[in-house]
Order: C-alpha cells, then structure tokens, then sequence
C-alpha cells in the first residue's frame, strides 16, 4: 500500500487524518484511490481532466513527480501547495464570527449584504442607511468569486477558489456557520476540459432548479438546490467552439437571466462569446446578438464575429423581455428578450465597464458605473459616480451624492453592484480598494457602509 501524507487543508477534509494509505501502480492511480476513499477530496488535488492541478506539488521520496510516474508498497507521498499558487485557509470551510447573531432578519439588522472578495467571504449586516458590521468571514484566505442567497429556500451560495487547489461551490444555511461543499460543477469524463472559476450561481425557475457559469464558457444544471451539478451539454458541444476567444477575464459565462416563472426561457452572455438564448430549458440555443457594435474589432470583421464582449445583463422581472446590457464599449437595451439590442449609451462619460444593475421593481431602470477603457479601467474622470435611468437608457443622471468627486480612481468589478428588492430600492457596490458603499434611496444619496477590506469580487444584498 502507497502512503499520501496530508497537510492542511487536506487533512481537514480528510476527517483530520495525516497519512491515508491506497492502492496504485502510478502517482495517478493512487491519487484516485485517495479520491475514492476520501471522496470530500475529489477535485481538490486532479482537476476534471485527471491532471496533477498545476498549483499542486506531488512529493515522493523528496522528489516532485507527476501523474504518470511509478510508485510502489511501502513508497509515500506528500501533496503540498506549490508556491506558485495562492494562500492557503487557515481552516477549512467555517466562518469566523464576529458577535453577531445568525438570523437576518433582527429588527436591529435590517439589511445583509454577501461581499465575497480575495481574502474570503464577508457577511455585513447593519441598517440600510448607514455603516455595517462584519457579522463573519468564511474562507480566509481564499478567493470567493461570488455569493448569493436563494430568497425561495434561504440557501446561500459560494463561489470559491483556492489558489493550489482549485475552484468549487459551497451551500449553508446560515453564513455566519459551517459551509458544505457541493459535488461540482465539474466536466465529465471525455470533455477534456476543467473548471478554471465559477463566475455566478443563480436560482432558477423550478424547485430545486439552480443554474452555475463557470470558465470556460460552460452552462451547469443542479436539480437539487445545488448539491450536484450537470454539463448543458447544447453549449458545450456548439460548433465551432475551438474557435472562441476568451475576453481578458478568461472565457467567462458570467450572466444567467431566468425568465420569471417560465423554467424552460433562458438568456446567458459569455465574454467574449456574445448572447445565447433558449426557449426549451437548454435543450438548443440562438445567438442573440443582433445590434451589438465590437469596436475592438476592424469594421469589416465585425458583421459575422462571434467575438463579442459581454460584460454584464440582466433581465427586467416584471416586463422579462426587457434586458440591459453593459458590453465591451456599448451599453444596450433589448424589448425583444435578447434578440436584438439597441445602444442606449449617449449621456454617459464612458460607455466602458463591468457593473450594471436593474430595479426589480420598474422595466426602464437600470444603474451603471462607468469605467475608462481599456486597458486602465478605473472610474471614469476620476469622479464615482453610479448612473441610472428611468427611461429605459433615454436619458441617464448622475447619482454621485455622499461620493468622492476628485482624485477617485477606483475600480469596481462585474459582480460587484448588487441591489435588494425592497423600496425604496436599496444599491451597494464594493471597490477593489476594500471600501462598500450603500444608498438606501434608490443612488439618492451615497454613504461609506464598509471599509479596509480585501479587494471585492462580488456584492449581493441577501
């Protein structure tokens, strides 16, 4: 029998054993029986491809040995974080708490918010108007590309990556406790491919039903509150697919817009691979994509690429064949449910940037955050300033009150702007700065509700 040695995090997921012992001819065989055995360790050392993750370090006899290489009885391996990765958590999947209670809805916690950033996940709560409180942080250390909570069931989700051991999806019923982690999303076997980063997890339109995109440009399925996970196997498998073009994020499915109370109506935007659209819950997809402008591209080049930048969409709940649509130097509106788009970026300093947001509430508002394009990608004339529109993107007006106005060189990402579903609406957003700010008035005015923390990813009130 070959003996693995574990080193944290390893060991925790291994009921807190040091040393396993498996069978195998190959470094490769004995980490699948180490899977097989200790299956809370599936995925963090073989990525979906069967490979050595490339930010892992595989150890026999003092030497680093790949998949492939010989081993035999009595033979130990030791699997640490290569130092080419990123920080490793200190604990495993708990949250530290902060004092505060686990129930949301206290009187004296009228709103929480899901900061998901480099350094682990922050729960805030406080009043709506004002500074918040870090309620806890869960995975210190690590990055968490995105958190949300599930308003059906009170499920929250997140978005993990570590940087030697790759990502995953964690559930919890409460963030401030312990977070499970979810059997995928992962590539079955054949597909030759492995997940990079999941960008967004949204509820769906069944029971149960809950949609995740990842990189590369994959659409998976959970039937059952996301403990598991399902290739769509109509995106994966389009034509043409070894041609996309990632954009400078990766090749990102990072929009997933339900249609409200209709399961089998779907609209997701990849970047850089434009707007998908299905009408038989996946089963065949369309490009929606007509009106869309790529100006990074020659004028000639431009009227049959599939090399569109999508940057964000949402859809309007209460009139769905409403969409908005921050692009890659555009900002759109579709009324026909994504099939064609038509610019409504006049009136704003920059038509670049990632964050857009829509009132639940009313079908002509929406809310950006202008950047300056390209490569610099901080607020636009060094002023913050969130725009909204209540006419559909006729007109749009500065909403920059309680903000910094001079010397403001920020830089907000795509899942960084979140809103709840209350009224009046309530806005948050987070800068890569570590600063969160609120508006309880619908970007009336502006307050500071969070500061000095890690560079945020993601924001989403719960």
């Amino acid at each position: 029998m070959v003996t693995i040695r574990l080193r944290p995090p390893l060991r925790e997921r291994a009921d807190g054993r040091h040393e396993v012992q498996v069978a195998g001819a190959t470094v490769a065989e004995a980490l699948g029986a180490l899977e097989r055995e200790q299956p809370r360790l599936a995925g963090w050392v073989v990525d979906d491809r069967g490979h050595v993750r490339a930010h892992v370090a595989v150890f026999l006899g003092g030497e680093r040995v790949g998949g492939d290489a010989p081993v035999a009885p009595d033979d130990r391996l030791e699997i640490v974080g290569a130092v080419s990765g990123g920080a490793r958590a200190p604990g495993g999947s708990s949250s530290e708490r902060q004092g505060a209670s686990g129930d949301p809805s206290g009187e004296e916690e009228d709103a929480e918010l899901l900061v998901g950033t480099k350094k682990g996940l922050f729960v805030l709560r406080g009043s709506r108007d004002g500074a918040m409180d870090v309620a806890a942080r869960a995975f210190p250390g690590l990055s968490v590309e995105f958190a949300t909570r599930d308003s059906r069931t009170g499920r929250y989700y997140a978005s993990v990556t570590h940087g030697q051991f790759g990502p995953r999806v964690f559930v919890a019923d409460d963030p401030t406790g312990e977070w499970e982690q979810t059997d995928g999303p992962r590539f079955p076997e054949g597909t030759d491919a492995t997940v990079e980063r999941t960008w967004v997890v949204v509820p769906g339109e069944e029971d149960g039903l809950v949609y995740a995109g990842v990189d590369p440009a994959a659409l998976f399925e959970s039937r059952d509150g996301g403990m598991t996970w399902e290739l769509n196997r109509a995106l994966w498998d389009q034509p043409g697919r070894e041609q996309w073009q990632p954009g400078f994020g990766g090749l990102a499915l990072h929009s997933i817009c339900p249609w409200p109370g209709d399961p089998k109506r779907l609209a997701i935007g990849i970047s850089a691979v434009g707007v998908w659209l299905t009408e038989d819950a996946g089963e065949t997809l369309e490009h929606g994509n007509a009106g869309l402008v790529p100006r990074y591209l020659p004028e000639e080049a431009r009227a049959e690429t599939l090399a569109l930048c999508v940057h964000n969409m949402h859809r309007a709940p209460l009139s769905p064949e409403r969409m908005f649509m921050q692009f890659h130097g555009g900002v759109y509106r579709s009324d026909d449910a994504g099939r064609t788009w038509t610019s409504i970026a006049e009136g704003l300093p920059s038509d670049f940037g990632f964050p857009l947001v829509v009132d639940r509430r009313d079908p002509d508002a929406a809310y950006v955050i202008p950047l300056n394009a390209d490569l610099d990608r901080v607020l636009a004339e060094g002023r913050l300033r969130v725009f909204e529109t209540r006419d559909a993107g006729a007109t749009w007006t500065a909403r920059a009150d309680g903000l910094p106005q001079t010397d403001a060189y920020l830089t907000i990402l795509r899942q960084a702007f979140g809103a709840d579903a209350r009224e009046p609406l309530g806005l948050w957003f987070g800068a890569t700065s570590g600063e969160v700010y609120g508006s309880a008035d619908a970007g009336a005015t502006w307050h500071l509700a969070a500061r000095d923390l890690a560079p945020v990813f993601s924001v989403r009130a719960s």
